[in-house]
């Protein structure tokens, strides 16, 4: 059963849905962190069911700013937010007499896994953590996409902080597009993969503040791998289309107790069959190892 409720971050809220397994608690729980710009009803709810089946509590979350949770102006990134926000959200967790606040694992996807590995290095009383199709470093993004690119997001980007510094109304831009198109991501496939997670009347708010940019672009999760001290679960896919696979591997060495498990997968088909049944079997078999539950994926 999933029971949508709410938790204060800042001066604002996020949307949060918790869904717990059956039986008495406290339950072991882990924490989902999306990715950039996707909201809870972008696929989240399957991994709730799976986990949850396998006997772990889930916590998911609506950043501020995106979807059902507060903050103005909408669409707007921002590292030091989303850092509070996942800080907020695993509060939110243990302050629950339902779940087990010494069992609490992190789990972060696409870019959302930059903001996971970076709150396990913050937190070395997590359990565990597990990222997939990571997204660690936003200068790797933009080498990908070329020079080019970040020349023509220059403009816009400029404009957007002028306009917040005057408190204007924001300059908005498309999160993604595809290639050729002004966006801050236009690798080709990008746009068919965000719609891929985006299920039947949803609605992907595709734009995000222009200045947003500038804050990804300087984000390198990947420096604090190191400081992880919780077991790691890296899910790579082998046919990374949005950042070089050499980052992750980077952070596979530098991280203490890092899992690095690889997949014949590209970003956005991880969340689809036969890829996502492969992946949330080892995801499942790591967390409730690490959880000290026993369960499996079917």
């Amino acid at each position: 059963m999933t029971i949508q409720t709410t938790f204060p971050s800042g001066r604002d809220h996020c949307a949060a849905w918790v869904t717990l397994p059956v039986g008495a608690g406290p339950h072991p729980a882990v924490v989902l962190v999306h990715g950039g710009g996707a909201t809870h009803e972008m696929m989240l709810a399957q991994y709730e069911r799976w986990f949850s089946e396998a006997g772990i509590a889930v916590v998911a979350f609506d950043f501020r700013h995106l979807g059902e949770s507060g903050g103005q102006p909408r669409q707007l990134v921002s590292q030091r937010r989303y850092a509070a926000d996942v800080d907020a959200a695993l509060a939110f967790a243990r302050s629950r007499p339902d779940i087990d606040p010494a069992r609490i694992a992190i789990w972060g996807t696409s870019f959302g896994a930059s903001h996971a590995l970076t709150a396990a290095a913050r937190h070395p009383d997590l359990a565990a953590a597990v990222i997939q199709c990571p997204v660690l470093s936003g200068r790797g993004v933009v080498s990908r996409a070329g020079v080019r690119h970040l020349a023509r997001m220059t403009p816009p980007i400029l404009s957007d902080m002028v306009r917040a510094l005057l408190g204007l109304p924001r300059l908005y831009v498309p999160l993604v597009a595809r290639p050729g198109e002004q966006a801050f991501v236009n690798q080709p496939g990008a746009l068919e993969g965000w719609l891929s997670v985006t299920p039947p009347g949803a609605v992907f708010d595709n734009r995000i503040t222009a200045a947003s940019g500038l804050d990804m672009l300087f984000y390198n999760a990947a420096a604090k791998a190191s400081k992880v001290q919780c077991p790691l679960l890296i899910c790579a896919c082998d046919r990374e289309n949005l950042i070089a696979p050499t980052i992750v591997e980077r952070v596979a060495a530098k991280a203490p107790r890092a899992e690095l498990k690889h997949y014949d997968a590209d970003h956005f088909t991880v969340y689809h069959p036969p890829a996502v049944d492969q992946i949330v079997a080892d995801q499942i078999r790591f967390l409730t190892t690490h959880l000290n539950q026993d369960s499996g994926h079917e």
